[in-house]
């Protein structure tokens, strides 16, 4: 297959030369581990204290990675990346909130969006985290087959209600709803959740998603187990398929708690995981959609020769590509460029409410040095090529 991934003129269209400049500032800081550590420190402080940093945070790492600090602030960055056919998904990436009002307030943000998203074809998908919703200790608890006081059951009871209010409003709407995936120790009891909304809202297709994070190992016979319940009870399946996020913070509780890991042994084996289980999906069409969270290009090469393979129109709306605000541009737009479908995961939200989420990104790119390098080698490309022409 023709290797589109090195163009860096379509990656890059969008991108005047001072946000490529600032782009290429801040990989090569990502790229410095204990720069990223001491910048981290310092701006978890500074935010703390409150000092007036929102400024130099907004203009640097938050304009690269986020759309706005509100839905209405995104819409810009919505219209102008769908000028090159790439969608949206607005991510209200507000994190690690435990109160009640707080998850009412994360109900009424993702009800929000998926109204937004039922108004413009260029936001095709709406979002949110089981967390959101909810106390992480009740998924936790509910995974572990503990039994929940009456007060806690009350509590769980409001977490179904929210799952239930948005995931019914998704399908009044129309509009695909995407679930993330979390930690292990708390899957579970999201995973039934989610099962029962496929259960209620994909009689007709997939509207609710849920996420396998395929660095699992045992996420594939998960995949197969859902597919034989979804073909016995007659609902549809939809999945965002991505390797995962929270490995360091998996095997360190293995360690900690004297369990096996539940992460892959290598980052081969997680590879050949992932690629499992999106062949899998591909092979079920008939009751399955994929949503490809992938910044791997070997992986999404993998997914267009089995498009071509198996005669699939590159715009099926039952495959879909996604990649995070900010990263593996040569990915997005250049297979938006081949017609394929491609949306782009916008974060946004207050400068200070978004700061866990966008440390969490520094961090994970700190961790792939792969990928930043791969970033900062198609930046300087692009830059040399403008100087060039």
């Amino acid at each position: 297959m023709e290797k589109i991934f090195n163009n860096t003129q379509i990656a890059f269209a969008l991108k005047s030369d001072t946000e490529l400049d600032r782009a290429y500032f801040l990989f090569k800081l990502i790229a410095n581990q204990p720069l990223v550590r001491i910048g981290t420190a310092v701006t978890n402080f500074a935010i703390k204290a409150h000092l007036p940093v929102e400024g130099l945070i907004r203009a640097t790492v938050f304009d690269h990675f986020c759309g706005g600090v509100n839905e209405n602030d995104c819409l810009s960055v919505v219209e102008k990346m769908h000028t090159k056919g790439v969608s949206s998904v607005l991510d209200y990436s507000v994190e690690g909130k435990e109160e009640e009002d707080q998850f009412d307030a994360a109900l009424k943000m993702t009800l929000k969006t998926i109204d937004f998203a039922a108004k413009k074809q260029a936001i095709p998908f709406a979002v949110f985290k089981p967390t959101g919703f909810g106390r992480f200790e009740l998924y936790e608890k509910l995974g572990e087959g503990q039994t929940l006081s009456e007060t806690e059951q009350k509590e769980w009871n409001r977490v179904v209600e929210r799952f239930d209010t948005v995931c019914k409003e998704a399908h009044q709407k129309n509009v695909a709803l995407l679930i993330d995936g979390e930690e292990s120790w708390m899957q579970d009891a999201a995973d039934e959740l989610v099962t029962n909304m496929m259960r209620k809202y994909n009689k007709e297709k997939p509207i609710v998603f849920n996420t396998l994070q395929m660095y699992r190992h045992d996420r594939l016979a998960y995949l197969k187990k859902i597919y034989h319940l979804a073909q016995t009870e007659g609902f549809f399946i939809g999945m965002k398929v991505v390797r995962g996020a929270y490995m360091e913070k998996e095997n360190n509780r293995a360690e900690e708690k004297g369990y096996p890991t539940p992460i892959c042994a290598s980052k081969e084996a997680t590879d050949i995981n992932y690629d499992a289980a999106v062949d899998y999906m591909l092979q079920h069409l008939d009751c399955m959609s994929i949503f490809v969270g992938t910044h791997n290009e070997n992986s999404s090469y993998k997914v267009m020769n089995r498009i071509a393979e198996w005669n699939l129109d590159r715009n099926d709306n039952r495959i879909w590509f996604g990649q995070l605000y900010g990263m593996s541009d040569n990915i997005s737009y250049n297979l938006a460029a081949y017609d394929y479908n491609v949306a782009k995961y916008l974060p946004f939200g207050p400068v200070r409410d978004v700061m866990p989420y966008l440390i969490r990104r520094a961090e994970e790119n700190t961790s792939v040095a792969g990928q930043t390098n791969r970033e900062l080698e198609l930046i300087k490309t692009e830059r040399n090529r403008r100087k060039n022409r």
